[in-house]
C-alpha cells in the first residue's frame, strides 16, 4: 500500500471549519424550523397535506354544530372558531434537532384522526369524540417541495461557513 501525507494549512482550516459548522447545527436547524412553520401554515391556506392532497371536508354535522353555536359558516377544513391550530404552529431548534408541532390538545387528533368514542364519554355519557374524525395530515415534510428547500438551506449554510460560492 502506498500512502501520502501532506500538510496544507488551507485544507486543515477548511476541515476545522466544517467540523465547527457541523458541531453546532443550531443556525441551520433554526432556518429549517422557520421554513417548516411557514410551509405548514401555508397548508392551512391551501387545505392540503404535505403531498398536496386535499384534506377531507368537514362533515355536515360539524358545520351544523358551528352554526347552532353561533360561529357562522366555517367550512374551511381544520379552521375552527378560534383558528388556533393554524396559528399555533411552533418550532424549536437546538444544536442537534429541529422540532415543529403544536401543543394544542387536539392537534394529534387532527393529524391522525379518531373513531367515535375512542376517548370514552363525557360526564353526560356522550361519546368523545361525538363522531368519527378523519385523519387530516397537516404536519410533515413533502418529498417534492420541502425536502429540496431543506437541502438548499443546509447547502447555503455550509457554503457560507466554508467560504464556497456554490
Amino acid at each position: 500500500m502506498i500512502t501520502t501525507n501532506f500538510k496544507s494549512s488551507a485544507v486543515t482550516q477548511a476541515i476545522r471549519d466544517a467540523i465547527a459548522v457541523l458541531k453546532d447545527m443550531t443556525p441551520v436547524y433554526r432556518d429549517i424550523v422557520e421554513y417548516m412553520v411557514q410551509a405548514t401554515r401555508q397548508r392551512f391556506a391551501d387545505g392540503q397535506d404535505p403531498n398536496g392532497n386535499a384534506w377531507a371536508p368537514k362533515k355536515q354535522s360539524t358545520l351544523d354544530r358551528y352554526k347552532r353555536l353561533g360561529y357562522g359558516n366555517l367550512d374551511r377544513v381544520l379552521i375552527g372558531p378560534g383558528r388556533a391550530l393554524s396559528r399555533q404552529i411552533v418550532g424549536q431548534a437546538t444544536a442537534s434537532e429541529a422540532v415543529i408541532g403544536s401543543a394544542l390538545i387536539y392537534s394529534r387528533v387532527m393529524q391522525e384522526g379518531a373513531s367515535k368514542g375512542e376517548f370514552g364519554v363525557d360526564r353526560r355519557g356522550r361519546s368523545l369524540p361525538w363522531g368519527n374524525i378523519p385523519a387530516r395530515v397537516w404536519l410533515g415534510v413533502s418529498a417534492k417541495k420541502d425536502e429540496p428547500e431543506i437541502i438548499g438551506i443546509v447547502e447555503d449554510h455550509l457554503a457560507d461557513k466554508l467560504g464556497n460560492d456554490s
